[in-house]
């Protein structure tokens, strides 16, 4: 029996300092709390378990919301990167997005030191082992391994990978957390016991080789950009790209291997039970997937400048470790490599998401957060968003208030929490710019247009970063006025416009309209323009695509209103769906567990189709008119 010994009071006590409990952490300081975040083990503080890398399709649209709002992996990626590329650059600006190749052990200095300067946060190590409730269910407090017992107003649980943590490696099974760490068992038996209710999701990584093992002259190298694009707004321009990654390839020999191995992997001979990422299979599942495809891109990537080991993207593996040296020495390039790290699988315990409200509330707890991995999710970056959501919403429900929810058309981080909360997710769910409806809006480069100023009204804002932005906003402003203002006669414009390849204008023509060619470019016409003033490129980019893409925007936000409608349309709290006569079983089943604030919320439900919408909006009215009536 631990003997409990109380040590001290906070508002918010966090849970995991992963990526989600960093920024939930952070973001509950910063909104006044004085707040507690707990870590199993001090080095593990925001630490890239699997890929050295921030950012990516959909993922840094995320991360330059986080920014936006006033959170803090857009700022630690800058100061830690050691490769960036913008991806997409061949598409539209609504798909566009940005990568950063990080120095891990930076990454994770800068966090850590982010955690330690904020000004009401304590990070300490230790293992929470129970949450305490009272007998409403609502939080008390937590409770270490140690008997130290600290009680609170609310718990934001952010567990990562940890919870229940199992690695699988070949036909070797072991109660483990990430890399090596001790895996989380107490708190997840205690929370069982209070009637929470887990899944079991499985994630991977590849195995790490060294440096001076690898043959680059049989690979293809990947450079960095040549301009920087920072992810924070509060960087103009980066340089820093110091180390290259390489592409190399499978063949029909690795897969030969692999095949006749497949049974030795835990995957596939039944351990494993936990469901996988859709979207980052292990290297045995894509080859028993993809069997017409005859190789896989492998990207080598270095996990940092202080060490030799480098990330083998694209091998993550379950196989034995013979196995694993076996087919890696088959790809070109690695004939000669050594395994520092074996690649291994993890299973982890985590919950339905549709157990939690819009604002990330579990609901069967009162004052109970949920953010990251725990959630459903995968990757840093949703993690990031999530716990900085969880922070935000923890302050706000002590204080009273109502949570802070952003929709489908405000943000990426609207599209993740909707659908992991609404439509739920049987494997771990990645943020994907297809989930987006109007991605046109939802840019990465317009994100502190979007945020900002909502970031600034919770408190989450600084006043240096306030001030970036209304420069930002009036540089625009200005400069937007300017390029209508500023008109060109044929003979003036002509011999430009032939020399850039664009077709002549008979007529005045403004820089604005000009720029709305797709030949042309904001830069391009820098030589007709000699009076224009010196902007930062993202300011420029801004410009540039509000102005070509005006149309598109403008019909976007016309869906957007209509979608406004039905999310503006509240469901009455007390509401008895079991009393609603045309609603179809499934609906009333899914509706009464999941309570949807809004009827657009209800309608992205799972099995409540839109004849079930329309029997809600007259029973709704209905219960309307008899309030009126009764008044």
């Amino acid at each position: 029996m631990i003997e409990k010994k109380t040590l001290g009071k906070y508002d918010i006590v966090v849970i995991g300092a992963g990526h989600a409990g960093c920024e939930a952490a952070l973001a509950a300081a910063r909104m006044g709390k004085n707040t507690l975040i707990l870590s199993m083990n001090l080095e593990s503080v925001a630490n890239m378990f699997c890929n050295p890398s921030i950012g990516g399709t959909g993922k840094g649209h995320l991360v330059r919301e986080i920014d936006a709002l006033g959170g803090q992996m857009g700022l630690a990626i800058d100061e830690s990167f050691i490769q960036s590329r913008m991806l997409n650059t061949s598409k539209g600006p609504a798909v566009q997005s940005l990568r950063a190749q990080a120095d891990k052990n930076r990454y994770h200095q800068m966090m850590k030191k982010a955690l330690e300067e904020q000004e009401g946060l304590m990070l300490k190590q230790g293992e929470v082992i129970d949450i305490d409730l009272d007998e409403a269910g609502k939080v008390k407090g937590v409770l270490l391994r140690t008997g130290a017992y600290y009680s609170c107003d609310a718990v934001i649980l952010a567990t990562g990978t940890f919870l229940g943590g199992k690695v699988f490696i070949g036909d070797c099974a072991y109660e483990s957390g990430p890399s090596g760490l001790a895996a989380s068992t107490l708190l997840g038996e205690n929370l069982k016991k209070r009637g929470m209710k887990f899944r079991r999701f499985k994630t991977g990584t590849p195995a790490r080789v060294l440096s001076q093992d690898i043959d680059y002259e049989k690979m293809t190298v990947q450079e960095g950009d040549e301009e920087i694009t920072p992810f924070s707004f509060m960087n103009d321009s980066l340089t820093g790209n110091v180390r290259d990654c390489y592409l190399t390839y499978t063949n029909e020999e690795t897969h030969r291997i692999i095949r006749e191995n497949i049974h030795r992997s835990a995957m596939y001979s039944g351990q494993i039970e936990g469901v996988g990422p859709r979207y980052c299979p292990s290297i045995e599942d894509k080859i028993s997937r993809f069997p017409e495809r005859e190789r896989h891109q492998v990207f080598v990537e270095p996990e940092g400048l202080s060490t030799d080991e480098m990330y083998l993207q694209g091998l993550s593996s379950s196989l034995p470790e013979d196995v694993q040296l076996s087919f890696y020495r088959s790809i070109p390039g690695l004939e000669k490599v050594r395994l520092v790290r074996s690649a291994y699988a993890i299973e982890y315990d985590c919950i339905d998401p549709q157990e939690l409200s819009l604002g990330l509330q579990y609901k069967g707890f009162q004052g109970l957060f949920c953010a990251g991995q725990f959630n459903g999710s995968s990757g840093y970056e949703e993690a990031a968003a999530q716990g900085l959501m969880a922070g935000v919403n923890a302050v706000l429900w002590m204080n009273g208030r109502e949570p802070f929810v952003l929709d489908r058309s405000e943000a990426y981080i609207g599209v993740l929490i909707d659908d992991l909360v609404t439509k739920g997710t049987n494997e771990p769910y990645r943020i994907m710019t297809s989930r987006a409806e109007y991605r046109l809006l939802l840019r990465q480069d317009n994100a502190d247009t979007r945020l900002t100023e909502k970031g600034r009204a919770l408190g989450l804002v600084s006043d240096a970063r306030w001030e970036k932005y209304l420069l930002t906003r009036r540089q625009m402003e200005e400069e937007m006025k300017r390029l209508a203002e500023t008109t060109f006669a044929p003979k003036e414009i002509n011999p430009l416009l032939e020399e850039l390849g664009s077709s002549a204008v008979d007529n005045r023509v403004s820089l604005l309209e000009l720029i709305r060619r797709p030949e042309l470019s904001y830069d391009a016409l820098a030589p007709a323009d000699p009076e224009r003033k010196p902007l930062p490129s993202h300011v420029k980019t801004k410009i540039q695509v509000n102005i070509r893409y005006e149309g598109y925007i403008e019909k976007q936000l016309s869906q957007v209103e209509r979608f406004k409608r039905l999310e503006t349309v509240r469901i009455p709290e007390e509401i008895d769906y079991q009393q609603i006569r045309g609603l179809r079983l499934e609906a009333i089943q899914k509706l009464s567990r999941l309570r949807p604030l809004t009827l657009g919320q209800a309608s992205r439900i799972s099995g409540v189709s839109p004849a079930d919408i329309n029997v809600l909006l007259v029973y709704m009215e209905k219960m309307r008119r008899s309030r009126s009536n009764g008044a």
